[in-house]
C-alpha cells in the first residue's frame, strides 16, 4: 500500500497527452478517410500502414497511463469509454468490411482492457499485502486471461488487443519507479518487452509493425523521464470534442456512404 501512496504523490507529467489527443484523432481519421471515404486508387494507402497503425497504440498507451496515473478510479474510467462504444458500435457497423461477423469496436478494447488491467494491479496489491494466497493469484489470472481470450474474438485488435494495456500499464509503473540500482533498472527494461511483442502482434505488414512498435517505445520512453520534457499543449482539446469524435466521424462517414456510395 505504501507504493501506491507514494506514485500517487509522485505521478509522472502528462503534458504529452493533450498532443496524444490531437495526434491520435488525426491519425485515426486519416486511416478511416482513406479506408472508407475517398474513391478507389485514390494513392493514399499508403496512410493505412503508416500514420494509420499510430491511432490504436497511441490511444491505448493514453488509456493506460490515464488509468495508471492520473485517476482514482480506473473501473469508473473504463466505463465511460464503454459508453463512447456504445454510441459509436451502430455506425460502427455500417463501415464497409471483409468480414459480416460481428465486431466490436476499438472503445470496446480500450474498455476492457483497462478493467483487465487495474482488476490484475488490485490482485497484486492484495497477493503483496498477504491478503491473497499465490494459488488463488494464479487462478485468477489463468481464469481472467481465458475471459480475455473468449473476448478477444469480438473485438477489435483481438486479445492482442486487450493485452497491450494491461502490459503497458506494468512497464508504465515499472519505468516510472525504476530504482536507481542495475537491478531495478533490469527489471523496468525486462517489463517493456512483453509490450513490444503484443504490439508487433497487431499488425501483418512489417512497416505497420514498425509504425506501431514505435509509437509504443516512445510512449515507454515517456514514462522513463521524457516527460517532463514535454511541454504543454497550445490548444487544448476540448473535453466534448474528445468525446464525441470517434462516434461522430463514424456517424458522418455513415451518411456520406449512404448518400454518395450507395451503401
Amino acid at each position: 500500500m505504501h507504493q501506491e501512496q507514494a506514485l500517487r504523490q509522485a505521478r509522472p507529467v502528462s503534458h504529452w497527452t493533450g498532443w496524444g489527443q490531437w495526434l491520435a484523432l488525426l491519425t485515426m481519421t486519416i486511416d478511416h478517410m482513406s479506408r472508407h471515404v475517398l474513391p478507389a486508387d485514390h494513392g493514399l494507402e499508403w496512410t493505412q500502414v503508416t500514420l494509420g497503425r499510430i491511432a490504436f497504440p497511441l490511444f491505448a498507451a493514453m488509456v493506460a497511463w490515464h488509468g495508471l496515473f492520473n485517476t482514482r478510479d480506473p473501473m469508473r474510467y473504463a466505463r465511460r469509454i464503454l459508453i463512447i462504444g456504445l454510441a459509436a458500435q451502430i455506425p460502427f457497423m455500417l463501415m464497409p468490411r471483409a468480414s459480416d461477423a460481428l465486431l466490436l469496436n476499438v472503445c470496446f478494447t480500450l474498455s476492457l482492457g483497462l478493467m483487465w488491467g487495474a482488476w490484475l494491479r488490485t490482485l497484486l496489491a492484495r497477493y503483496r499485502d498477504d491478503q491473497l494466497a499465490p494459488v488463488a493469484l494464479l487462478l485468477a489470472v489463468a481464469g481472467s486471461t481465458l475471459a480475455m481470450f473468449l473476448a478477444g474474438q469480438w473485438v477489435e485488435y483481438g486479445l492482442y488487443g486487450l493485452m497491450l494495456i494491461p502490459l503497458m500499464m506494468l512497464a508504465l509503473y515499472q519505468l516510472h519507479n525504476a530504482a536507481s540500482d542495475p537491478g531495478g533498472r533490469a527489471l523496468a527494461l525486462l517489463s517493456t518487452l512483453p509490450v513490444l511483442f503484443a504490439a508487433g502482434q497487431l499488425n501483418v505488414s512489417d512497416i505497420a509493425k514498425g509504425f506501431t512498435v514505435a509509437t509504443c517505445v516512445l510512449v515507454l520512453l515517456l514514462a522513463a523521464g521524457a516527460a517532463r520534457r514535454v511541454p504543454p499543449v497550445a490548444w487544448v482539446m476540448p473535453r466534448k470534442l474528445w468525446l464525441s469524435w470517434y462516434p461522430g466521424h463514424f456517424a458522418l462517414i455513415a451518411v456520406w456512404l449512404w448518400f454518395v456510395g450507395g451503401l
